[in-house]
Order: C-alpha cells, then sequence, then structure tokens
C-alpha cells in the first residue's frame, strides 16, 4: 500500500530506530534514580532535551517531555492559566485549532473562564486586527496554532507574538503540524510556550514535547510531581526521548531540501488533474505570500464535487492507497470538519473532502499514479 496520510502519521526513521534500540538496552534506568544506571538515562535524557531546545531557539530548561503533542497542548495551557493572576479570565483561540485545544477551550468556559473563537477568512488566515480587537482588559493568554493538519493554512504567528509582546499576554502555538517542515523561533516569533510532537517527524509515536519560556510563570497541574521539573509526573521514556531528539536533528537539518521536494509532488499532483477540476479542485490553493505566513505544500485538501470523502477514502484504500478525510483525532465523527465549516462550507460540501498528506519517502511516479487511481475513482462513480 502506499501511504499518503503523513500529516496524520509518519514511519520511524531507520536512525531513529536505531537510537531506541540502543538507547532502550543502555539507558533504561528510571532517569529520576541516583543510581549511575539513573545517572546513564539521565545523562541521556539532557542531552536530548538541550538538542530540542536548540533546535527552536529556546532554552533547555524551558523544555518539558510529554506523552504526545495533545497532551503538550492540554498540559500547557492548564499550567500557564495556573501561573495567571486570577483576574485574567478571558482567553483568545481559533475555531480551527486543533480537538485537544478545541475541547480543552469548551472545558474551561465551562469552568467560568470568557474565550473569545476567532474565526477565520476564507483562506483560513487569523489576521493580526482580529487579534488585536479580540483583546480585553482581562485577557490572559492567546493560543494561535501555527499549521492548520486539515488545509495547511500557516498562520503568521510572528506578527501575533509582536502584537501579545507588546501587550504583555502570554502566547501559546500548537507547533504540531510546522515543526520540522518551517523553521520555528521561540525568540523571534515572541512566542511564551509551543507544543511538538514526535511521531510527526518521524520519530516514535507516544512522547512529545511543551516548550514554556523560563521567565514565563506557570504552576504545575499536579502539585507535587517531580519529574520533568514538575511538568508532568511519570517516569520519563529515555529511549523515545533520545529517538525523538534524533528524528528532530534529521528532519531539522533538511527543512529546505523537503520543502521542495512537497513543492514539485504538490505541483505534479495538481497538473495530473487539471482537466478535471469541475470534479476535483484543491481546497485553499494559495501561493506563498512570505515566509511566515503561507501554505504548508505537503498538505493538499481536496474537494471531491458530489462524493462523500468517506467513500472516495475507502475507494482508494480499495485501490493501494492510503488518504484521510481529515485529523485523525476526528476519525469516526459524524460532523463534518469544523476547519472547513470555519472556512465558509456547507456542511454537504464539506463532507466532499479528502487529504492528501505527503512525505519524506513519496515518490513522483506514486503521486502520479496515486492522481490516475483518485480520476478513476471518480469517473467511475458518475459512470
Amino acid at each position: 500500500m502506499i501511504y499518503l496520510d503523513y500529516a496524520a502519521t509518519t514511519p520511524i526513521s531507520d536512525q531513529a530506530l536505531t537510537i531506541y534500540g540502543k538507547a532502550a538496552k543502555s539507558a533504561f534506568g528510571n532517569s529520576n534514580s541516583l543510581h549511575d544506571i539513573g545517572g546513564t538515562s539521565s545523562q541521556l535524557l539532557e542531552s536530548s532535551r538541550r538538542v530540542i531546545a536548540k533546535l527552536i531557539n529556546g532554552d533547555e530548561k524551558g523544555l518539558f517531555f510529554t506523552g504526545s503533542g495533545s497532551e503538550a497542548n492540554i498540559l500547557t495551557i492548564q499550567s500557564l492559566l495556573n501561573g495567571l493572576n486570577d483576574s485574567k479570565k478571558h482567553l483568545i483561540t481559533s475555531q480551527i485549532e486543533h480537538s485537544s485545544l478545541y475541547h480543552l477551550f469548551k472545558k474551561l468556559e465551562r469552568e467560568g473562564y470568557k474565550v473569545t473563537y476567532l474565526i477565520p477568512n476564507k483562506q483560513g488566515h487569523i489576521e493580526i486586527n482580529q487579534v488585536e480587537k479580540a483583546l480585553r482588559d482581562d485577557t490572559g493568554l492567546v493560543s494561535i496554532q501555527h499549521g492548520n493538519s486539515e488545509i495547511g493554512v500557516v498562520q503568521n504567528i510572528k506578527k501575533i507574538g509582536e502584537l501579545l509582546k507588546q501587550k504583555n499576554i502570554v502566547f501559546h502555538s500548537d507547533c504540531v503540524q510546522t515543526f520540522g517542515k518551517l523553521p520555528i523561533d521561540v525568540e523571534e516569533f515572541g512566542l511564551d510556550a509551543i507544543s511538538i510532537s514526535s511521531h510527526k517527524i518521524y520519530g516514535p509515536k507516544g512522547i512529545g514535547a511543551a516548550y514554556i519560556k523560563p521567565s514565563t510563570f506557570w504552576n504545575p497541574v499536579i502539585p507535587g510531581t517531580t519529574h520533568e521539573s514538575g511538568f508532568r509526573p511519570g517516569t520519563v521514556d529515555v529511549p523515545a526521548v533520545a529517538a525523538f531528539a534524533t528524528a528532530s536533528m534529521e528532519i531539522c537539518g533538511k527543512i529546505d531540501e523537503n520543502m521542495n521536494h512537497y513543492e514539485q509532488l504538490r505541483r505534479i499532483f495538481i497538473d495530473s488533474f487539471s482537466p478535471h477540476q469541475k470534479l476535483i479542485t484543491i481546497i485553499n490553493d494559495s501561493q506563498h505570500w512570505d515566509s511566515q505566513h503561507c501554505i504548508l505544500p505537503n498538505i493538499i485538501p481536496l474537494q471531491i464535487k458530489g462524493i462523500e470523502g468517506q467513500y472516495v477514502m475507502l475507494e482508494c484504500n480499495r485501490y493501494g492507497y492510503a488518504v484521510s478525510t481529515g485529523s485523525a483525532c476526528q476519525v469516526g465523527m459524524q460532523e463534518p470538519s469544523r476547519t472547513l465549516l470555519s472556512i465558509g462550507y456547507t456542511k454537504q460540501i464539506a463532507k466532499q473532502y479528502i487529504r492528501i498528506s505527503l512525505g519524506t519517502q513519496t515518490t513522483h511516479e506514486q503521486i502520479e499514479n496515486f492522481a490516475k487511481v483518485l480520476i478513476n475513482v471518480v469517473k467511475d462513480y458518475y459512470k
């Protein structure tokens, strides 16, 4: 089967897998244990922390390992809110955040917080003036994702960060889809906190990371926790951390190369079905307009006119191609994509959505052949 669902997860790289195996044998001790075996694990943990912190231009003291990107999102927001003044009860986020954050903010509303959900424009952009207009005297935190997993839009978090820094408002960004694909500099972008994940960048599953700038005050979700400077309870999976750091170095060293690869594949795919654009259209097919406000070329969202995405996905699967109908965290949900509804699609049209997401291992031949299969699936439906 040809895999075209890299935005959902990626296969672990050979180098990351090798490091994982070696670390599992040599650094199996609890990193908090005081004996030499624990010390070996602790040294590997801290060196891995330094590697990843450096890749985002962060301070290693602010990097904490978690069980996933979703957990990083949740623990980061809750820890930051625990550190805010009680008067700061207004929060700002967007309608197109990952489900882990969207549902967390809904929960926070039930607990007494006031939340403003910014609605993106038709291209999925959250504009700086929207953020500025939403600010209030009691605004304590803003969380805007860097890249969207369903339509690939990238927000200009640098401009948002500059505004919020002037206002002294805490700024978090979910960078799970962009880490390793776009350069991320927490200092340049004015970010107080971000969330990233290993399995999106050819590292192991079950490991993510949260970064909180050391100068930003926070309090732990569970008081008394000793691991990860009190950020998260539980013995740290040091072999997974080492593999995460390895995968991070690999992919961050090839950002330009990989982006060029994705852009070539995207153009080949678009050209392949250009005669059939009345039936197959790319959602949000925008060009880059600056380095921080663009479309991720590895994510290709499609609308198949008159055909539900689930049917197309199953037909593609039958022909040996793995694609998706949206975020893997929402599979099984009956409602259409919240992101597509937010940018103006009707429920009916939003259900005609499938997502192709490319990886470093995707070849020109694979994408050309898939385009032919997709065209045939659509033609056969209308026979």
